[in-house]
């Protein structure tokens, strides 16, 4: 009986590691598959001809979107909107968490500032007005905090942290009471150094969003000079402009391929991210499990 579950544990062990292998490598392919084809040759791109090995590989699409100083201008603008709005949002949700984290006792407004953050977030005003809104009353064309703040509140961030505070033991804050801890101090030196899990994983959200958002930069900004690196390379990669180019830049051009500048344009898109997510994996599991379960 014994040794029958010991083979059946092996046999499901064993299944399991070729399921979890195969979908690894579902998930690690388009990548390769990616990388590869921005750095093969137009006619290989255009041909289908590219799998998961480069054809006529070089770095001609690379070369082609990073050798402007608007990609570089662009990009710094990326950093500084992707750090200012991750800090921004974070001081925003942890502010608004930790009272809505309160009993109806301690904090008798929790029930309805939450349903106005809900109905907020499942029936929005829509485009039109947010432009008018954001351009019009804040006057936030052209500018950084335009596009930091034009995310919003992230009413899902918001819930995960609530929920997250409200499952760290009440023992804790009762302690901080008793030796005369006021409601700021709780916050800063209880709360938030046990809530390290949680806030990671919305930092790993809110930077991903930050960095990979294009439109917004789109709509915000009147020209190149003040576009996201997103925005940049989509409207280089859609609006390439062939009527001041000279022959030798034609002649690079006609070497490119849409397919591989696009390859290219999610690989540079990838770079930042891949090198933000190592540090704050080990905290993405165990923030989303205990910030996702109310209690």
């Amino acid at each position: 009986m014994v040794r029958s579950k010991t083979l059946g544990s092996r046999i499901f062990n064993v299944c399991n590691y070729i399921v979890m292998g195969i979908l690894a490598l579902s998930c690690l392919y388009p990548l390769w598959y990616a990388f590869c084809l921005s750095v093969s040759s137009k006619t290989a791109a255009n041909s289908g001809l590219v799998t998961v090995v480069p054809v006529g590989f070089n770095f001609s699409s690379y070369q082609e979107i990073m050798k402007d100083w608007r990609f570089f201008n662009s990009f710094g603008i990326s950093v500084q909107r992707t750090l200012l709005g991750t800090v921004v949002t974070l001081f925003a949700l942890v502010l608004l968490a930790y009272p809505l984290s309160k009993t109806k006792r301690e904090y008798s407004l929790r029930g309805i500032v939450m349903w106005v953050v809900i109905f907020c977030m499942v029936f929005n005003g829509g485009t039109i007005p947010w432009y008018i809104v954001m351009v019009k009353y804040y006057n936030l064309m052209d500018s950084i905090w335009g596009l930091v703040l034009s995310g919003g509140l992230p009413v899902f961030n918001l819930i995960l942290i609530v929920n997250f505070f409200r499952s760290l033991p009440r023992d804790l804050e009762e302690a901080a009471v008793i030796d005369g801890a006021t409601e700021w101090g709780i916050l800063f030196r209880i709360v938030i150094p046990c809530s390290i899990p949680v806030l990671a994983t919305i930092v790993l959200f809110t930077s991903v969003g930050h960095w990979n958002e294009f439109f917004q930069g789109l709509v915000l900004t009147s020209g190149e000079a003040h576009y996201p690196l997103q925005t940049y390379i989509k409207q280089m990669v859609v609006n390439i402009q062939t009527t001041n180019l000279t022959t030798d830049q034609l002649q690079k051009l006609d070497q490119l391929s849409n397919k591989s500048l696009d390859a290219a344009k999610v690989f540079i898109a990838m770079i930042p991210m891949l090198v933000v997510y190592p540090f704050l994996q080990k905290y993405f599991v165990n923030g989303i499990m205990l910030g996702a379960v109310k209690e």
